[in-house]
């Protein structure tokens, strides 16, 4: 026999308008117009055969019938949402959520991940880009992610929140080989310096932690480190880089170390959401990551 039910959409119509006291933002909240919300929770009421809800200033209370309807369907919602969030989890346990810049997914990870899956076949990398996975800032949407890598320690030198090393990270300049560079002692001077938008800290600390003095007459950003090294290849000036994304552009010879390379050890970090036990598949990307740096 078939259940004798109203449409899902009215009664989820109903339960966010219940909750939130307000068409307005229960509309919101399901992605549909203020008026096809309202339409639902008419017709719902003219199925139903009494009305759920009274005028309450500029939105809507439940009366006495809807009060008790709204109990029943929220313990329902809440049910069938547990369940779900059960079974999504046991199917997730094959996946892992990861949060990184957008340079170390191109660069790096990327033209590698094909060897992770040959480890690994029945485990899934989902990537979520983050401008703040680079120095593991707070104020960045994690997306739910399982783990966020984090490598820039020029940015953020210590670490605050939980954390697992994973390898060293190194800094240094570099630049085509015919770029304009002056050396004198500690002192550095060339036209342009290259850095990633909002991160000329870097520079500054850098200094500070080499001991070297830069002087330049002009500074060009772009968005991601790899864009960095893309312009340091074709002349635009120095740049301040992580050395194993530019590792390819200085083996071939497009780029030439211009000083030492500053070392972290330790520095390139995966970040954890806080109470939060690793999944088997999580736990078998950090394994092949370290395995992977120890091979670089």
């Amino acid at each position: 026999m078939a259940r004798n039910l109203p449409p899902l959409s009215y009664l989820r119509a109903f339960e966010a308008t219940a909750r939130l006291g307000s068409v307005t933002r229960a509309a919101d909240e399901l992605g549909r117009t203020h008026g096809a919300v309202s339409k639902q929770l008419q017709l719902l009421q003219e199925q139903l055969g009494l009305p759920v809800f009274e005028k309450s200033g500029t939105g809507l209370r439940l009366n006495e019938d809807g009060a008790a309807f709204f109990a029943t369907v929220s313990r329902a919602f809440d049910l069938l949402e547990e369940r779900y969030q059960e079974l999504k989890s046991s199917r997730n346990e094959a996946s892992v959520h990861l949060s990184c810049s957008a340079t170390f997914a191109m660069v790096w990870l990327v033209p590698r991940l094909a060897e992770f899956y040959s480890l690994y076949p029945n485990c899934r990398v989902q990537l979520s880009m983050s401008s703040s996975a680079r120095d593991g800032g707070t104020n960045r949407a994690r997306d739910g992610a399982d783990i966020m890598l984090s490598w820039d320690r020029l940015s953020r030198p210590q670490m605050r929140r939980e954390h697992i090393p994973l390898a060293s990270v190194s800094f240094g300049l570099v630049s085509a080989p015919d770029y304009p560079f002056h050396k004198e002692g500690d002192d550095f001077s060339f036209p342009t310096r290259i850095s990633p938008d909002n991160m000329s800290e870097q520079w500054t600390n850098w200094q500070a932690a080499t001991g070297h003095r830069v002087s330049v007459q002009s500074e060009l950003y772009f968005p991601h480190m790899y864009l960095c090294v893309s312009a340091a290849v074709t002349g635009l000036g120095v740049a301040l880089v992580e050395r194993r994304f530019a590792l390819n552009e200085l083996k071939s010879g497009k780029l030439v170390e211009r000083s030492e390379f500053l070392t972290y050890e330790g520095g390139f970090v995966a970040v954890i959401q806080p109470g939060r036990a690793l999944s088997p598949a999580a736990s078998h990307f950090l394994d092949w990551l370290r395995s992977a740096f120890v091979r670089e």
